[in-house]
């Protein structure tokens, strides 16, 4: 197994990425999108979630495709950016048709997920919906910005800057899966007596481009002090998969991939997160056995680990925090 050829959710065929980052005041809005739409599932763990049309995604329940996932910063506010995605995609007829005689309308179905960034940038100036329009118009496949963008402008983890990432693995076979999150967790990646990454051990090929050996891990002190002096964070993040899913079988893999975000953050998932995870099966052969989906959610578990390390890679130094390159690396990215 290796990396597909962008180490990115984008390797999975059908799927945009698009960015809208407000550096001045250090928030924005991803926007992942699957061509043609996707059967989606999803999975919240963390004890402060930010969420819009999560509930629709239970396999109970009627919808079984969405359009677009719209990951943003602004805590509460920030899920205002998904009225402008539902806007951008109306517009070009893309969406749930309603009408018995006819087609009278077409909703697009555009779950989200907000990230806590407050007090990094401007707490006056949250995503709108303009802000996820303009993410929708940069929608695009192949490369994906990283690190300080997007929805991860304003994103901090451990008391360093955090970001977004992504990374994929192309499976035997031809499976593909692929990640995008927003890092911005209450815990660390890393360990702060040795500067070790806590999922360095997943790396694929020398991917993170580490200067430093690796160093020899310590435990985790969990009683020491609040890691965060704003403790409201969130980790959220999409996978995407190029096979023919059902809702239940796409929240599985949603919810085995969340092991991901505990192999990379200590702690992870603590009532001051609201980490929430969505899967996208963009189509292809069905997933016939347990066996396979179970692979299929394990690999998506280290694809996210692995995202995760790459959001905080990538970030800058920016709102009075430093990133892991410039504590750690000597360099900003």
């Amino acid at each position: 197994m290796h990396p597909g050829p962008y180490n990115a959710i984008t390797d999975v065929p059908g799927i945009q990425v698009g960015h809208h980052t407000d550096l001045e005041h250090l928030t924005g809005v991803t926007v992942v999108c699957p061509q043609g739409g996707a059967v989606a599932g999803v999975d919240v763990r963390g004890g402060a979630p930010g969420t819009r049309e999560t509930d629709l995604l239970d396999p109970a329940n009627l919808v079984e495709r969405v359009h677009a996932v719209v990951l943003a910063g602004g805590s509460a506010f920030g899920l205002e950016a998904a009225a402008g995605v539902v806007r951008y995609l109306e517009e070009r007829g893309v969406g749930y048709p309603v009408g018995e005689a006819g087609v009278v309308a077409r909703v697009p179905i555009v779950p989200a997920a907000v990230i806590f960034d407050l007090m990094v940038g401007s707490p006056k100036v949250r995503p709108t919906a303009e802000d996820g329009y303009r993410a929708a118009e940069n929608l695009k496949g192949g490369a994906v910005a990283q690190g300080t963008v997007g929805a991860g402008a304003g994103a901090r983890t451990g008391g360093l800057k955090g970001g977004v990432g992504t990374a994929s693995l192309m499976l035997p076979g031809g499976r593909v899966v692929g990640a995008l999150v927003v890092v911005n967790a209450y815990g660390r990646v890393h360990d702060p007596k040795t500067g070790e990454l806590y999922a360095r051990y997943l790396e694929v090929a020398g991917e993170f481009r580490l200067k430093r050996p690796p160093q020899p891990l310590t435990p985790p002190d969990h009683t020491e002090a609040p890691l965060s002096p704003f403790p409201r964070q969130t980790v959220i993040g999409c996978v995407a998969v190029n096979a023919r899913l059902n809702k239940a079988q796409a929240q599985r893999i949603a919810q085995m991939a969340h092991d991901g975000i505990a192999r990379a953050i200590q702690p992870a998932h603590t009532l001051f997160d609201g980490d929430t995870l969505f899967c996208l099966g963009t189509g292809g052969d069905p997933v016939d056995s347990p066996a396979e989906l179970s692979l299929l959610g394990a690999v998506a578990a280290d694809v996210v680990a692995r995202a995760i390390v790459h959001g905080v890679l990538h970030a800058r130094s920016a709102g009075g925090l430093l990133s892991y390159r410039a504590l750690y690396e000597g360099a900003d990215e």
